[in-house]
């Protein structure tokens, strides 16, 4: 487990809801010492208490550990949802395109390149 990592994304997620560690400690019912060696990675957390810093931060418990995590296939499409759901309909939109517009160099990208490896002339030609 990335400590430091944990504390790191901790810290950016008490910010951006304007929490003091003294605030957020209280809310939690820890000590505003303890949030201070948790965001510098000194210290380990409960499950329970990351439960608790992850529902006030109104974020995944797999966000704030998204470096210790193995990622698979169905934790991606969880994050485009994610990414996605809370934007308005038009921003919504404008990702799908972007995506279908990715993917479709990527599918050039990856023809190109099997062409290459059956025929390394081809590309020359």
């Amino acid at each position: 487990m990335d400590y430091i990592q944990l504390g790191s994304r901790l810290r950016k997620e008490r910010l951006k809801h304007n929490f003091t560690q003294e605030r957020l400690a209280e809310k939690i019912d820890v000590s505003h010492a303890y949030i201070g060696q948790i965001e510098r990675g000194e210290r380990s957390l409960t499950l329970e208490t990351l439960i608790k810093l992850a529902n006030q931060l109104e974020v995944t418990a797999d966000e704030l550990l998204h470096e210790s995590l193995k990622m698979n296939e169905g934790h991606f499409i969880h994050k485009i949802i994610h990414l996605v759901q809370e934007r308005p309909i038009d921003e919504q939109q404008m990702a799908l395109n972007m995506l279908e517009v990715m993917f479709a160099h990527l599918d050039q990208m990856n023809s190109i390149s099997k062409d290459t490896i059956k025929d390394p002339m081809a590309v020359n030609s």
